[in-house]
Parts: C-alpha cells; sequence; structure tokens
C-alpha cells in the first residue's frame, strides 16, 4: 500500500488496481525486500523475481537446462571415469596383471615378449596412468559444474518458496484485518439496532 500511495497519493484502500499494475508493484516491493536482505540482486534473484511476475515456474528452466547435449569426448570422459572408479576395472585389471606376468614368467621361461622386470608392462601402465589422470580430472570437473548448477537450482526454489510463503503471510494478514474491520462493523450495525430497539421499549413504557 505505501509503495502504491508513493505513486498515486489518492489511492486508498477501497480503490482498486488492474493486475498488470498489481504484479508490478508486488514485483518492486519483492525487490525492495531482497534488496535489504542481500544487498545488491544478481542473475538468480532477477530471474526468481520475473518467474514470480510471470506467475511461471522454475522447474521450466531447469527441466531446460538440464537437457544440455554433451560433446563425443564429455562423454567418453565419463564413461572412463565411471569405468575406472568401478570393481569391474580393478578385477580386470589384477587378471590381465596375472596372467602377463604368469605367460612371461612360467609358460615362456622368463624369456617371452617381456621377461623380467617387465618393462613393456610398466611402459604400458606409465602411458595408461598419464592417459586416464586427465580424463578423469575432466570429468570430475564437469562433475563439479553440475554441483554448483544443482546448488544455484535449488538455491532458486529455495528464495522463490520464501517469497511466496511471506505473500502469502501478507495476503493472511490483509484478510485477517479485513475481517476484523467488517466484524466491527457488524458490532456497530448491531449496537445501534439494540439501542433503536431499547428506545422503541422505553417509548412504549412511558406510553402507558
Amino acid at each position: 500500500m505505501n509503495l502504491i500511495q508513493m505513486d498515486h497519493p489518492e489511492f486508498t484502500p477501497d480503490k482498486s488496481l488492474s493486475v498488470s499494475e498489481l504484479n508490478t508493484y508486488r514485483e518492486k516491493y519483492i525487490s525492495e525486500y531482497l534488496v535489504k536482505q542481500v544487498g545488491e540482486l544478481t542473475e538468480l534473484e532477477k530471474t526468481v523475481m520475473t518467474s514470480l511476475t510471470d506467475r511461471t515456474t522454475l522447474s521450466d528452466k531447469i527441466d531446460d537446462d538440464e537437457e544440455q547435449v554433451y560433446t563425443f569426448g564429455q562423454r567418453i570422459a565419463d564413461k572412463v571415469a565411471t569405468f575406472g572408479g568401478s570393481w569391474t576395472f580393478i578385477i580386470t585389471f589384477g587378471v590381465i596383471l596375472f596372467f602377463w606376468i604368469l605367460l612371461n614368467v612360467y609358460w615362456l621361461g622368463n624369456k617371452g615378449f617381456d621377461p623380467y622386470p617387465f618393462i613393456l608392462l610398466n611402459l604400458i601402465l606409465s602411458c595408461l596412468a598419464a592417459l586416464q589422470a586427465p580424463v578423469i580430472m575432466m570429468s570430475q570437473n564437469r562433475q563439479e559444474e553440475k554441483d554448483r548448477d544443482r546448488a544455484r537450482k535449488d538455491y532458486m526454489i529455495n528464495l522463490k518458496s520464501e517469497l511466496e510463503i511471506r505473500t502469502l503471510h501478507e495476503k493472511m494478514d490483509h484478510l485477517m484485518i479485513h475481517q476484523q474491520q467488517e466484524l466491527l462493523e457488524i458490532q456497530k450495525v448491531q449496537i445501534e439496532m439494540m439501542n433503536d430497539i431499547m428506545e422503541r421499549i422505553d417509548k412504549n413504557r412511558s406510553n402507558r
């Protein structure tokens, strides 16, 4: 009400506004509230404000953001990181090492293609580690980005819920005040009616 009267001093509670004007002042009120609470509004708060004004849900925007198409390299990095951190990789790798050593030491009498101290095996393991480490780091970086996006989306949803609850409380307070005023008016009318009845009774008694 104060915001409306600042722009239109002649406005009173018995007057009405259009839906678009009401949404404009609601957005202005919430913006001032957020500025007092968190300071300058960020893009996240502005997005929440737009969602409140347009009466849209944030889940639509979140679903659109999650429909991101990943590149071939990103998909490969995710699969490598998933496989490299599984028991399947550990067991498979252990079996390969066991048969490699068994083949070169026992079956080929330490005269095979990679005799002890297994220089070729060490070279393969070094190359595998050198390639696997950056691929896993790429996947971890992308996972961190996903976590940050998820945290931002959770913040937006929580902020909108808080603002909507605050607006709902204010509407309920306004409704209760309005109902109390109506009750007071009804009581006033009832008292006047009772006074009229009492006056009539007194007049009838006096006439007798």
